[in-house]
């Protein structure tokens, strides 16, 4: 699945929806308590206090110094949100639970994962996490710059090998999916790259080593032309229909539609 990371790859894109909404809440009163709550747990974000909506936290939360044609995935910010609430959650700080898990925890990853679940009562999430940071990974959850080098490096990987014959396409389909509208992004994930407005509106994924599925969320939409039910929207999942490129001639009109389509159903 989803990302460069174990924290980000746990159904993601329904987690950070779930989390925003909370954000966004339609109660004013309840709205500036979040806001105070989140930012005063985050003290590199103090200085935001006085912003006046969470568009615009979320852009300064995950600004990245680096460069990239690449967006920082919103996972980020939901994760720089779970670190700031952990003491107030668990007791411990996420520096506190390192120390605790290295000097008293199991050896492997897999041990130190499952005695946090069963000798604190962490969720599954929590101690997963918490086990893969205390080996010295997954900090580019939480941080945008080491993101976006996880994330480049992730596309290199996916077009490699005997895939290597599908970066032109990708490239394509990138640049097509980014030129949709000003509010598009590309947040690359370990074998996908997922196309955001507000949420995941289409998505690139290599499939085989002929074939790149160009995906797109359009809810309960009639399938017509090449456009073909994935059986998303029955089960939920945000990607509900697809078409297979196998060429750079697939990269048609009715892909370019369908692109539009998707991106501006996600308008809200």
């Amino acid at each position: 699945m989803c990302s460069v990371s174990w924290v980000l790859c746990v159904s993601v894109f329904s987690a950070f929806d779930r989390e925003w909404q909370k954000l966004t809440q339609r109660d004013k009163n309840a709205e500036e308590r979040s806001r105070f709550s989140f930012l005063k747990k985050h003290d590199n974000l103090t200085q935001l206090y006085s912003l006046n909506n969470e568009r615009e936290l979320f852009k300064v939360a995950t600004k990245a110094k680096r460069k990239s044609i690449y967006s920082v995935h919103p996972g980020v910010l939901m994760t720089q949100k779970w670190i700031g609430e952990l003491k107030e959650k668990t007791g411990r700080s996420l520096e506190e639970w390192l120390k605790h898990i290295k000097k008293s925890g199991p050896k492997t990853e897999a041990e130190r994962r499952q005695w946090l679940k069963v000798e604190f009562k962490l969720g599954t999430n929590t101690a997963g996490w918490l086990a893969e940071r205390a080996e010295g990974k997954g900090q580019e959850s939480s941080d945008p710059d080491l993101y976006l080098a996880a994330a480049e490096r992730d596309v290199e990987k996916m077009y490699s090998g005997a895939k290597a014959q599908l970066r032109p396409i990708y490239d394509a389909l990138l640049k097509l999916g980014l030129k949709v509208g000003k509010e598009a992004k590309a947040c690359p994930c370990q074998t996908i790259v997922p196309l955001y407005r507000n949420h995941v509106f289409a998505q690139i994924k290599p499939t085989t080593q002929t074939r790149i599925d160009l995906g797109f969320a359009l809810g309960d939409t009639k399938p017509t032309g090449r456009l073909i039910d994935t059986g998303g929207f029955a089960k939920k999942d945000r990607i509900t229909h697809r078409i297979p490129i196998t060429s750079l001639n697939d990269l048609d009109d009715e892909v370019k539609r369908w692109l539009i389509v998707a991106y501006e159903r996600d308008a809200k």
